[in-house]
């Protein structure tokens, strides 16, 4: 039986050896630590550089993934693709590696009607067991899911089966948007890397998906969020704001190049190699400035 999605799931980052593989040891270890500070399940996302992995590296991750977490909570797969056999494929693969769940992107090279976007939906959703997260993607890549085809799925499947992460922008009006089309029965998890926790969660998320890099910082929020303790929150949420503004500069490419620039930082990854092409790299001072907001989070967390 799946597990239930719920809570802080995070993204995981993909680390890469010199030699530009995956590193097995390093992915462990990233996985163990997110498990120690209260994750809640995990996954693969935008951020694990899905798009720049192989075929045979995408399965591979996916079975790390699952193996890795043994079980101490939901792991889901990213399966989108360009075509519904592939995003089928990939689905299956997630299936019998023992994940609970996958989350797709509608294809990025072809603008789908909404039509095509419901087919899209439904023969990765109709070919295997698994709960599938519709994820739009389209505030940083790809085109929108309009709520139509959201409700569409929604009636045709259940909550059980069919689960939302939007993340187009605004992202706060088009969650509640979601939320009222349906009469509050979508499961929604919000990906905004923590910049917009607090305004998601009072609008009725389930969960949120965040990446790595903050994890501890985002456990701390969504446990003082569901506390109701708002200075905590607060406390904790203006740092990480500060961290992911600096981000999103950059798009995509800017929250990798962050992100893995603090997984060094903690110790958790070797190096921050990104799988090429990439357009941003970090530099100096915005390195000293992420430096500064880190460490007022880490001092904001031990108050």
């Amino acid at each position: 039986m799946p597990q239930l999605l719920h809570g802080v799931l995070p993204i995981v980052h993909t680390p890469f050896t010199d030699y530009d593989c995956i590193d097995r040891k390093t992915l462990k270890r990233e996985i163990d630590w997110a498990f120690s500070v209260g994750a809640d399940g995990l996954g693969t996302g935008m951020v694990s550089e899905i798009l720049r992995l192989t075929y045979d590296e995408r399965i591979e991750l996916t079975q790390l993934i699952a193996e890795y977490s043994e079980g101490r909570g939901a792991v889901f797969a990213a399966v989108g693709a360009e075509s519904g056999k592939q995003a089928l494929a990939y689905s299956v693969a997630a299936e019998k590696a023992g994940c609970d769940a996958v989350m797709a992107v509608p294809p990025q090279t072809t603008r789908l009607s909404p039509a095509g976007m419901v087919d899209y939906f439904r023969q990765i959703a109709d070919g295997m067991s698994l709960p599938v997260i519709v994820q739009d993607a389209s505030g940083y890549v790809g085109q929108p899911i309009p709520i139509p085809v959201c409700v569409s799925l929604l009636e045709r499947y259940g909550n059980e089966k069919i689960i939302f992460k939007p993340e187009a922008s605004p992202i706060g009006p088009n969650l509640s948007a979601l939320r009222d089309a349906t009469s509050g029965q979508a499961k929604i998890f919000e990906g905004s890397g923590g910049i917009l926790l607090i305004d998601s969660y009072r609008r009725g998320i389930s969960g949120t998906m965040p990446g790595m890099d903050l994890l501890d910082g985002i456990v701390a929020l969504w446990n003082a969020l569901q506390s109701a303790d708002d200075s905590t929150a607060y406390r904790v949420y203006f740092p990480i704001c500060g961290i992911v503004a600096l981000q999103l500069q950059a798009g995509l490419d800017g929250f990798l190049a962050v992100e893995k620039y603090l997984l060094v930082k903690r110790g958790l990854f070797p190096s921050a190699r990104r799988r090429a092409p990439y357009s941003w790299d970090l530099d100096p001072e915005t390195a000293v400035e992420v430096d500064r907001l880190f460490a007022i989070l880490q001092d904001n967390l031990k108050a």
